[in-house]
């Protein structure tokens, strides 16, 4: 970032002559990177308040510097700010529009600083902020999760392993499942959010300034918890993005599983779920099709945001200290994720507030697959029957329940006491899936107690959050 400057000669003094129209085409980034226009007028802002706290501007040059950025920050978010390709980025076009207005006092922002160390400090206050959106959006789901648990309180739903039948869950239970999901992505952001937050600015271009800048007060002014210190590292580093989207790559992952899921929920096979008709679309050619595309294009998004980890990661693969000029390439695919998971978890909340679990068609066949399967084979370990043995007991009492076309409730009390002793007729009390639910005793399991005190445990957590 070294390249160009805001001289009466655009290209900077160095040079001879202008610049080749097809190298600021290929250089440019003003058509994605103007979007960190608040965020580079913030940061400049703070930069110019520290040069006048330590006396390399005028306390009155401050003053028409910043009046000068407020005014350019209206207009590009009035919408009637002129860009031209040849100031190439948003911080060109900036610093170029104050010199403009203000002369030779513009000039002078630009003391001490690098757009090395000033692009860095802008690309942090922008994820940074983005973060925080990310996590509103992430409290908003969970606190959408919450309401459908306690919305579906009772209703026991099967609960798969390979999307086979394993073993009955209370909805609740299963709504719960997610939100813990998002619980570890919201932490995960605070994490990160917690290592980007250390200032860039006052690096300069890598080796930092022979002048008396304070670097700790531009830090306080925008929010930063301490201060980088090596300045070749301020240039190069880039962990703070990739991490970032790292973060929201699971949150997408997520979302994607989710996604598949509800989809799977929603057919005509498993009638699980109806959707909002708002939230979904027809066909062109068959009238009866109400398809769930929403979901499935957050599934299909989730590829994006992974893609956009890729990139990054192979971005930063072997670049030397300290800055080049292939960190121009980061913002494009760090804008998509952020922009794409932003949306994927807005219409994940509507959805879940809309969705319904279909009560009567989930009850009609919660018997099928021997869901108290398990709880059979834990009845006779509390009987002394090691666990292996009565794996093998309950297996074999499936096996005899498939062939005569009925549930383990349905076998006779010979049936019981010909597989073993202990299954005498107490078993009864154990079998059937809302005996099967009771029956549970551990912490986190789908216990009834247990599952009202998580649910309990949540609405309390998110509104403190």
């Amino acid at each position: 970032m070294e390249r160009g400057t805001v001289a009466d000669k655009p290209w900077g003094g160095r040079f001879g002559e202008r610049t080749d129209r097809r190298v600021e085409e290929f250089t440019e980034s003003i058509s994605f990177d103007r979007r960190l226009f608040d965020q580079d007028v913030r940061g400049s802002i703070a930069h110019a308040e520290m040069l006048a706290h330590v006396g390399l501007i005028s306390t009155a040059e401050c003053q028409q510097i910043v009046r000068g950025l407020s005014e350019i920050r209206a207009e590009i978010v009035a919408g009637t700010f002129p860009f031209v390709l040849e100031r190439e980025d948003i911080h060109m076009h900036i610093e170029a529009a104050l010199i403009d207005r203000i002369g030779d006092v513009g000039r002078k922002l630009h003391t001490a600083r690098s757009r090395n160390d000033q692009v860095a400090t802008d690309v942090k206050l922008w994820t940074r902020d983005a973060l925080d959106r990310i996590d509103g959006r992430l409290k908003t789901l969970q606190t959408a999760l919450v309401n459908a648990a306690g919305r579906h309180e009772g209703l026991i739903l099967p609960g798969y392993t390979h999307l086979q039948r394993a073993q009955p869950v209370l909805a609740a239970h299963y709504y719960l499942a997610y939100v813990e999901k998002y619980a570890r992505d919201r932490s995960r952001l605070t994490d990160c959010r917690s290592r980007l937050n250390v200032l860039p600015l006052g690096a300069a271009a890598m080796a930092g300034t022979t002048l008396p800048i304070d670097r700790d007060h531009v830090a306080v002014a925008l929010g930063f918890e301490g201060v980088a210190a090596n300045s070749m590292d301020v240039s190069s580093d880039r962990d703070f993005l990739v991490e970032s989207v790292f973060v929201l790559t699971m949150v997408a992952e997520h979302l994607a599983g989710w996604a598949e899921e509800w989809v799977i929920w929603s057919t005509q096979e498993f009638s699980f779920l109806k959707l909002p008709d708002g939230l979904c679309t027809g066909s062109s050619i068959m009238p009866q099709k109400k398809n769930p595309d929403v979901l499935e294009l957050i599934r299909g998004r989730s590829a994006r945001v992974v893609g956009s980890l890729m990139t990054l990661l192979v971005l930063i693969k072997g670049l030397p200290l300290a800055y080049n000029r292939d960190l121009q390439e980061d913002k494009e695919p760090l804008f998509d994720a952020f922009d794409t998971v932003d949306a994927c978890l807005d219409l994940a909340s509507v959805i879940v507030d809309g969705a319904t679990l279909r009560a009567d068609k989930i009850a009609a066949r919660i018997d099928e697959g021997f869901l108290d399967a398990t709880t059979l084979m834990e009845y006779l370990i509390k009987q002394g029957v090691p666990q292996r043995t009565g794996h093998e007991i309950v297996g074999h009492l499936v096996g005899l329940a498939e062939k005569k076309g009925g549930r383990l409730a349905d076998l006779s009390d010979d049936d019981f006491r010909q597989a073993h002793p202990k299954l005498d007729p107490s078993v009864r009390q154990t079998l059937g899936v809302a005996n099967a639910i009771n029956a549970f005793r551990s912490y986190g399991s789908t216990a009834p107690d247990q599952v009202a005190k998580q649910l309990l445990g949540w609405k309390a957590r998110l509104e403190m959050s």
